[in-house]
């Protein structure tokens, strides 16, 4: 399985909140898988879940800050 790289802040920003809720999904779905495989000693590396984890954040973070901004306007 490909290990995904570091995703750029502005590149997250950038999205669009569908785009970034179906990203959101799909990193917990792949973290889950590769936690599942480190776990049954698929693989050994923790690199790749730290990775997906940050780029999980990322995403939440720029969620969030939308959530407010939104609710601050209203």
């Amino acid at each position: 399985m490909k290990v995904e790289k570091l995703l750029k802040g502005e590149k997250v920003r950038d999205m669009s909140t569908d785009e970034l809720k179906g990203k959101e999904r799909e990193l917990g779905e792949h973290i889950f898988r590769l936690k599942f495989q480190f776990a049954s000693g698929q693989t050994d590396t923790l690199a790749g879940i730290r990775i997906m984890r940050k780029n999980l954040a990322k995403v939440k973070t720029v969620l969030r800050a939308r959530e407010l901004g939104s609710a601050g306007k209203a």
